[in-house]
């Protein structure tokens, strides 16, 4: 069973120098965000946004570190395969490779790479080993929450078919190594996880799509989940924080039934920003819009996360936030968007497809300049 809207799915630059100089300036403020792993989705339930502590080494030796961690777990997971599975896996850093990412669960008609499910249990836990490698350290976050995306997935899977965490695709785009280009590709049904590397540095985390349906559960062991609750409550606290006549400015004419820059919509940035200027914003409710864009920051290893939003925050001033709908994020159609020089999050309620006397949620963060690493023009 598809998603409701179906058929509509389908540059400022940041220099190497400056993400360097972002990450020693996060790691001097003490702003590296870290928690202990979790070891799977059945040992942590879902939480908030990441703690945060402060930093013991230089940012760019843990960069190149977190870097060679991530190739070494591919490095890892490869060998575990036959040459046929090598050949699903390693792939060409093409446009069409790297834009093939989808939020339904389409299979590998939307998507490249090795599906989960054609995987031995040791070949399997080589390749989450190489997400999580790649991914924050979170709770809530990072490779938390996409563990607890593939459970919803297999809770999906219970009720309708075509849903589980089996089909989910890895792929690398290029050859994972520590020098030249390449991206780390993976994702199913309300995932789509892009990571670009280059030359050992983190050159883009994004498009990073991320869904849940249900929105939460309770397992049978009496664990909770609610994937998505970090992101959902930093939206409203955001739009909370606003006052009669700051929501009256940020209210969007148009109405969305998902997100706009979805699979498909690569560089379909608007051209002109809409809302409420965080400029005229408090301080205060500039922190509350920071801690809005967090959550979806945290995707990336702790440190690029860390870089990463450091240069949101030197950003927003020129940032938007806008919304459409009400501001209760709990009715189809209630849309909440950021829009800077770099960061574009979107987050929208909708009504279930499995579940249809519940909503469920898409969100989408993106980067007007380095999505897939800034390696392909969309104009």
């Amino acid at each position: 069973m598809q998603d409701k809207n179906a058929h509509r799915r389908s540059p400022r630059r940041k220099t190497k120098a400056a993400v360097a100089f972002a990450a020693a300036t996060a790691a001097l403020l003490g702003a590296l965000y870290a928690n202990a792993n979790a070891a799977s989705v059945q040992d942590t339930p879902a939480a908030g946004a990441s703690a945060s502590s402060s930093a013991t080494s230089t940012a760019s030796t843990t960069a190149a570190t977190s870097v060679s961690d991530v190739v070494d777990a591919a490095n890892t997971f490869l060998d575990t395969l036959d040459d046929d599975q090598q050949a699903e896996v390693l792939l060409d850093f093409t446009e069409a490779n790297a834009t093939a990412w989808s939020n339904l669960p389409c299979g590998s008609t939307c998507r490249v790479g090795i599906e989960f499910s054609t995987l031995s249990d040791t070949q399997l836990t080589a390749a989450k080993a190489v997400v999580e490698a790649a991914t924050g350290t979170g709770s809530g976050t990072g490779y938390d929450q996409v563990s607890q995306i593939l459970a919803a997935d297999d809770v999906l899977g219970e009720t309708a078919s075509g849903y589980g965490s089996g089909n989910y695709y890895l792929a690398f785009l290029g050859t994972p190594s520590t020098s030249g280009t390449w991206q780390l590709h993976f994702g199913g049904h309300h995932l789509a996880v892009n990571l670009t590397y280059k030359d050992g540095e983190v050159e883009g985390t994004t498009p990073y799509f991320v869904g849940v349906e249900p929105t939460s559960w309770t397992d049978d062991d009496g664990t909770s989940y609610a994937p998505l609750s970090g992101m959902h409550d930093s939206m409203l606290a955001m739009l909370e924080g606003l006052t009669d006549d700051e929501l009256t400015e940020a209210k969007l004419s148009e109405s969305y039934t998902d997100v706009l820059l979805g699979p498909g919509d690569d560089g379909d940035f608007p051209t002109t920003k809409e809302g409420l200027a965080v400029s005229e914003l408090t301080d205060d409710q500039k922190q509350l819009v920071l801690d809005a864009i967090e959550p979806w920051v945290d995707v990336a290893d702790d440190t690029t996360a860390a870089a990463t939003l450091s240069t949101y925050k030197s950003d927003l001033d020129s940032t938007y936030i806008s919304y459409s709908g009400t501001t209760a994020l709990d009715t189809q159609g209630d849309y909440v968007r950021i829009d800077g020089p770099g960061v574009w999050i979107e987050f929208v309620c909708q009504d279930g497809v499995v579940y249809t006397s519940q909503i469920h949620y898409h969100t989408v963060y993106r980067d007007h300049d380095t999505d897939y690493g800034g390696e392909f023009s969309f104009s």
